[in-house]
């Protein structure tokens, strides 16, 4: 009998990944003299990117094609921070959650449509 994270419809389980991965935070190291050396809620991009891999493929994969599409189409690189914004604010961007599902089903035509659909947001809003 599948146990009940099995009959979860392939976006939930994909949604529950990525919430838990936005929401971990590696804690900070201090100093005394200098107070914290790094900041919890950004992690280095490699690092988010090897956990998405390690927990859903297809979030990995369509995640990097977000970040590539938003570079090149905006010119800049999305911060971590900014990614993980993405990802769990309301429902998450449709366009990187439709990226992620194209990956998941491996549909190169929805790719590109949901690449078509990235837009830049405007200078202060970062």
């Amino acid at each position: 009998m599948p146990s009940p994270v099995q009959k979860l419809p392939v976006t939930l389980a994909l949604v529950a990944a990525l919430t838990l991965i936005a929401h971990s935070s590696t804690p900070a190291q201090t100093s005394p003299a200098r107070g914290s050396l790094q900041n919890t809620n950004d992690m280095p991009l490699a690092d988010y990117l090897g956990l998405l891999q390690q927990i859903a493929p297809a979030a990995e994969e369509g995640t990097r094609t977000y970040l590539a599409a938003f570079h090149q189409r905006c010119g800049r690189t999305l911060s971590t921070v900014e990614l993980r914004r993405a990802m769990t604010q309301g429902e998450g961007d449709p366009v990187l959650m439709g990226l992620i599902r194209a990956s998941h089903l491996k549909d190169s035509n929805a790719r590109d449509q949901w690449v078509q659909r990235l837009r830049c947001p405007d200078k202060g809003a970062r």
